[in-house]
């Protein structure tokens, strides 16, 4: 029987039996969990950097570098998160569990490449690419509300079970 099909019927909650066994054994939850921190920690100073190019007109290459960082990992984060997703639940993306969010990091991906491609296409004024970046970001920040409850809700479901 596939991954995918492993403990489909135990299914109470987030999570199946099977499958919080596998996302508990596998490296990629841990890899999960330090690069959504340091992301965000990215994201944190870069919309600073931002912020402070929209207010002074002052910082634009920090504030750009500050931008094409926070998208690597953006990138980076999704494409790890599509490997745990396919080690827990069988598929890389769209596992009925985290079928919004993934539909959603999307739309996030989408408004960072955007941001990418108008950068070196040059398609953009500086205040324009920022005021993207910040459309990208305000994106992000939804998504990871999203995550955030997904993990309040596998804590719940843990704690119930116990």
């Amino acid at each position: 029987m596939s991954q995918r099909l492993a403990g489909k019927s135990d299914r109470a909650g987030l999570y199946s039996e099977a499958e919080r066994t596998r996302r508990d054994a596998t490296v990629w939850t841990l890899v999960q969990g330090v690069l959504a921190p340091v992301q965000f920690l990215v994201f944190v100073v870069s919309l600073i950097l931002v912020i402070r190019y929209l207010m002074t007109g002052l910082g634009y290459e920090a504030a750009t570098l500050s931008i094409l960082i926070k998208t690597g990992f953006l990138y980076l984060i999704m494409v790890t998160g599509a490997i745990w997703e396919k080690v827990v639940f069988g598929q890389y993306l769209f596992a009925p569990a985290f079928f919004w969010e993934d539909v959603f990091s999307f739309a996030v991906i989408a408004l960072h490449s955007a941001y990418i491609w108008a950068l070196y296409a040059d398609a953009l004024a500086p205040t324009d690419l920022m005021i993207l970046a910040l459309a990208a970001y305000a994106a992000y920040v939804i998504n990871a509300g999203q995550f955030l409850l997904k993990l309040r809700a596998a804590r719940l479901q843990a704690e119930g079970a116990a």
